[in-house]
């Protein structure tokens, strides 16, 4: 009998999963992160460094120009030493028109006959000098030989002897007393009073010993009135007068004066004038 030999393959069930096997596709090739964090961070690094140079650019320009507005319109010498700090960054200061807080320092700064070691404060400085302050406050520190020379304007009142022994300013005087001079020492109190600083007598010490005012008087008479006097000093006619003396105190060996700035003193001439004591 003729027939094939060969067996019959069976066809594939359509039903069924493919049976065969498909070429396997070849994997992406991964990209590496890391170069792309080190531009970034790079370009971060650029940035900031971009930033400090212009804030350190801008704020060398700002201190110059404070300090040289400061020694014109002061008349002072082109070598005094000024120190100006500002408050914050200040390139966003700049384009927002006003400083935040900037504090000026400089020493032995003189006055006509007032000199002292100068600390000044404000905030919201306008940067086109057009507008109002706010929160302006000074502190005039004075040492003994700048004390003595501000009283020599103070007549009769014993220059030469004046010393700063905290919490009081001292000074001697000498009474005559039956033809015999008797030394008196005095304990001087400052305050502030309507422009002027004044020296009010706290104890009096006479040969050495405490004495109240009473007894001085009934021991001196009329002479005393040479001693039992308040001594007082227009500082407000040496200042602008939007600068407004509104304390005073001894701070160790110092003179401490603190000033309040009119909010105004940048706008109003009258307040850039000199100032009178009531």
């Amino acid at each position: 009998m003729s027939g094939d030999t060969q067996p019959t393959q069976p066809l594939p069930d359509p039903a069924a999963q493919w049976v065969l096997s498909q070429p396997e596709t070849a994997p992406r090739p991964r990209r590496r992160l890391w170069p792309w964090l080190i531009a970034a961070i790079i370009v971060v690094v650029l940035a900031v460094v971009a930033w400090f140079a212009a804030e350190a650019i801008a704020r060398g320009i700002v201190t110059q120009v404070v300090r040289d507005k400061i020694i014109t319109t002061l008349q002072l010498p082109a070598d005094q030493q000024i120190d100006v700090d500002l408050e914050g960054a200040v390139i966003p200061q700049l384009i927002g028109g006003a400083l935040s807080g900037i504090r000026i320092a400089a020493d032995d700064v003189e006055l006509d006959s007032f000199a002292g070691d100068v600390v000044v404060e404000a905030h919201d400085v306008p940067v086109n000098g057009e507008g109002p302050i706010s929160g302006g406050r000074a502190t005039v520190t004075l040492d003994e030989a700048q004390l003595q020379r501000l009283m020599s304007a103070v007549e009769d009142f014993p220059v030469e002897s004046l010393g700063i022994e905290a919490p009081d300013i001292t000074a001697s005087v000498e009474l005559s007393l039956f033809g015999a001079a008797v030394p008196v020492g005095l304990s001087l109190t400052p305050s502030a009073a309507e422009g002027q600083l004044v020296l009010t007598p706290a104890a009096i010490q006479v040969a050495g010993s405490d004495i109240t005012a009473d007894e001085l008087r009934r021991q001196f008479g009329i002479l005393s009135n040479a001693v039992l006097r308040d001594w007082p000093v227009c500082i407000a006619e040496r200042l602008p007068a939007g600068l407004v003396l509104t304390d005073v105190a001894v701070s160790g060996d110092e003179l401490q004066a603190g000033f309040d700035i009119a909010d105004d003193i940048l706008i109003d001439p009258a307040l850039r004038a000199d100032g009178t004591c009531a």
